[in-house]
């Protein structure tokens, strides 16, 4: 998705990660998360006469031809879920987020304010289901499936046991969740205090992978987590093709469709991001340390002449 907003000329922007908030803490994952994984570009609008500037997102369309995922995911619905419901969360954004302090906002951003630890503001949805569909359409590729490789394997089998258990509890996550919703892997930075949220999966791991599930548009960035991966199992992501069968859905969706590379980079990013928010934090605590005990150190500078000689 794009961020239209004041500028002469369009200009690109670092990736979100997940991507996500900035992701929970800068990801992404913008975008990232997500986090993502995404690159935004801003450009201008303005209008003849006194100055008048808007802001707004702008559809992205999946990073392949609509009829690429066939006979997977068939080009109908790609056309109905994208082209229609997709795009009918970025307008009706547009028109909430019009002429208030949203205006301007990343999107993260705005998931994170307007979900409000649990009191979800009127924003929220279109701004969630927004991110959540540029995360969807670049957690899949044609010719996707198979199994992952690498670190994510390896944690993979560490925080579940092995991939086939994994898989079975991404599967059951997808299958139970109760009407409209998503099933997600992402990873855990640590055991966070997220007030009244909808229960995020317990641990009492740090630095974890986590399968988890979510009702309606509510996405891991809201708990904190780094969102790796996603399955929408909203019936318009599948009816076309499946009609109720939502478990064979979501069975040919792991086998057939899954992009681990993207996975595995989201992966990669939201590690670096952790790491560079612990160092920032641990930076924070010793120069409070500091202060508090008169340790902290003054730098002294000497006076210098116009000519630059030391007085």
């Amino acid at each position: 998705m794009k961020l239209l907003v004041p500028s002469s000329s369009t200009t690109s922007l670092p990736p979100s990660a997940f991507l996500l908030p900035p992701l929970p803490h800068g990801y992404p994952f913008q975008g990232s998360f997500n986090l993502s994984n995404k690159e935004r570009r801003r450009s201008c609008i303005r209008k003849a006469g006194p100055i008048e500037i808007t802001a707004r997102f702008e559809l992205k369309p999946p990073p392949y031809p609509l009829n690429a995922l066939e006979p997977i995911m068939s080009q109908e619905t790609l056309e109905y879920h994208w082209g229609k419901h997709h795009r009918a969360y970025v307008e009706n954004l547009n028109k909430q987020i019009a002429e208030t302090d949203l205006e301007g906002k990343s999107l993260e951003d705005i998931i994170t304010i307007s979900y409000n630890k649990g009191d979800i503001l009127p924003t929220f949805n279109n701004a969630a289901q927004a991110w959540n569909h540029d995360f969807f359409w670049e957690s899949i590729k044609p010719g996707g499936g198979g199994k992952p490789s690498g670190d994510l394997l390896k944690l993979i089998e560490r925080d579940f046991g092995s991939l086939e258990r994994f898989i079975d509890e991404l599967k059951t996550a997808a299958a139970t969740q109760f009407g409209s919703g998503w099933a997600w892997l992402a990873y855990k930075e640590s055991r966070l205090d997220v007030g009244n949220a909808v229960n995020p999966l317990a641990s009492e791991e740090d630095k974890k992978l986590v399968v988890v599930k979510s009702p309606n548009a509510v996405n891991p960035l809201v708990w904190g987590y780094y969102p790796l991966l996603t399955i929408d199992v909203w019936e318009h992501a599948y009816y076309l093709d499946y009609q109720n069968r939502r478990p064979d859905y979501i069975s040919v969706f792991i086998d057939k469709l899954v992009s681990w590379e993207a996975v595995s980079s989201r992966l990669e990013k939201a590690k670096v991001l952790i790491a560079t928010k612990e160092k920032e934090d641990e930076r924070k605590k010793r120069d409070e340390e500091q202060f508090a005990t008169g340790e902290a150190k003054t730098e002294i500078y000497p006076d210098v002449d116009a000519d630059g000689n030391v007085e």
